[in-house]
């Protein structure tokens, strides 16, 4: 591999200390997907596999700090958002993107946690969806956040269908419907430019599904930053969520994380002989 034209990833999200999503998942993604990852933090958490203990917010002027010191040094391939629960980060963020022209724009709409406590504002769900969505190149919602940003009810393939053609509509980026949310068999639906395409999927039996959205769609980013298509992107990622799941990690006492390394074997990643 020639390392000197290595593709480059940015995430912007929060910092999650037990290391198995936000930022620390989506660093791990990109070096496990062959891209140089970088990051800007929007809060750092206290927080481990059984829940979140504390959040403390970034400034938006240092959130500015840091996307500027990354785009005027190490312009990124790709662009990944996840959590932002601040309408005035959401909107640096938006600025800042629009600004440096950043292309292959993934946003992850962290809007609901697993149990269905919303995790952001209404002002920050309005701040996402008029700047940040319009600049986007793919939106990757969950069911419970698709039915905020569509406005309606989801029960099944066909509203799925619905429901991200209103959002694509809406908000003029690609949507990636993920379908784990007992609609499907783990199905995802990706609409774009009009055009619907179902992407299979397998449900793995494994409790430790910690960070699985950070981690698709860094892995999405870091496809897109390497040149390939949209499609191409998500269909890559799904197989690489996939193997992370399936390699079975077991750590911490609730939903723990996935393996981001499982396909990494090296001379330094082997442990030490006896």
């Amino acid at each position: 591999m020639n390392y000197s034209k290595i593709k480059t990833a940015l995430t912007i999200a929060g910092s999650d200390s037990s290391g198995g999503a936000g930022i620390q998942a989506d660093l791990k993604t990109m070096l496990a997907n062959g891209v140089y990852g970088m990051s800007a933090i929007t809060a750092l958490t206290a927080q481990n596999t059984t829940g979140v203990e504390a959040i403390s917010e970034v400034t938006p002027q240092f959130l500015r700090q840091q996307i500027d010191a990354v785009f005027t040094d190490i312009f990124p391939d790709a662009v990944k958002t996840g959590m932002v629960a601040n309408e005035k980060l959401i909107e640096t963020i938006a600025e800042r993107l629009s600004f440096y022209r950043a292309k292959n724009i993934v946003v992850d709409p962290v809007m609901i946690a697993t149990s269905g406590a919303r995790l952001i504002s209404e002002n920050a769900v309005k701040t996402l969806c008029e700047k940040l969505l319009p600049i986007a190149t793919l939106v990757t919602p969950n069911i419970p956040e698709a039915q905020v940003l569509s406005r309606m009810k989801i029960e099944q393939k066909s509203d799925m269908e619905k429901a991200a053609e209103l959002i694509s509509k809406a908000y003029g980026c690609a949507v990636l419907l993920k379908g784990g949310h007992s609609i499907n068999d783990a199905n995802d639906l990706l609409y774009e430019n009009g055009t619907i395409t179902w992407l299979q999927g397998e449900r793995i039996d494994n409790k430790n599904t910690h960070g699985t959205g950070c981690t698709l769609s860094s892995a999405i980013a870091s496809n897109l930053a390497k040149g390939y298509d949209l499609k191409q992107s998500v269909q890559l990622a799904k197989k690489y969520i996939s193997g992370a799941l399936s390699a079975m990690l077991d750590l911490g006492n609730g939903s723990g994380p996935m393996h981001h390394g499982f396909d990494i074997n090296s001379v330094f990643s082997a442990l030490p002989e006896e």
